[in-house]
């Protein structure tokens, strides 16, 4: 019987700085979808259409949204130091059967790109949305379980440990 995860916190975080932690000011936190890159093949003497898949994913966009103003966000938007911010997606989740709580961890390279308060009115805690793009390094763990790893520089992308591109890399000779 597969188990139940129910995700009880989050947090987020810069990755190379522990004491970072939002887990008091995020509100929500999306942490992003994984996509095949496909494309519709119509034969001109077949009976149908097919949309075949391939070894890459398409772009994704991590975003979170924090209670109030974050000075560290805003005063580091899009590049730091000229390269982009590698952050740390956390969660602890609960298996509603053993009890257990289990970590699950998304590491995420990107630049901020978007800053966005919502509306608010006196009396209310502010909520900022910021989204991050130009992502180039995508990993999730639950536990300590790698579940998927995607790195767009060492073009390496697997979920399961099973590599997606070791065969398409082979065959260039590269």
């Amino acid at each position: 019987m597969q188990p139940l995860y129910i995700l009880e916190a989050v947090d987020v975080r810069r990755a190379d700085q522990a004491q970072s932690s939002r887990a008091l000011t995020i509100s929500k936190m999306a942490i992003p979808a994984i996509k095949r890159v496909k494309a519709e093949h119509k034969p001109g003497g077949g009976v149908g259409n097919v949309q075949f898949t391939f070894p890459m994913i398409e772009a994704v966009e991590p975003k979170f949204e924090l209670k109030g103003f974050d000075p560290d966000i805003i005063g580091n938007f899009g590049f730091a130091a000229g390269t982009a911010d590698k952050w740390t997606f956390a969660g602890a989740v609960r298996d509603k059967r053993t009890g257990r709580a289990i970590p699950a961890r998304a590491v995420i390279q990107g630049i901020i790109s978007e800053w966005e308060p919502t509306e608010f009115s006196p009396g209310e805690v502010a909520g900022v949305n910021h989204v991050i793009n130009e992502v180039t390094h995508y990993e999730f763990w639950l536990d300590s379980t790698e579940l998927w790893y995607w790195d767009f520089w060492e073009r390496a992308g697997r979920s399961g440990g099973t590599s997606w591109f070791s065969d398409v890399v082979t065959a260039l000779g590269v």
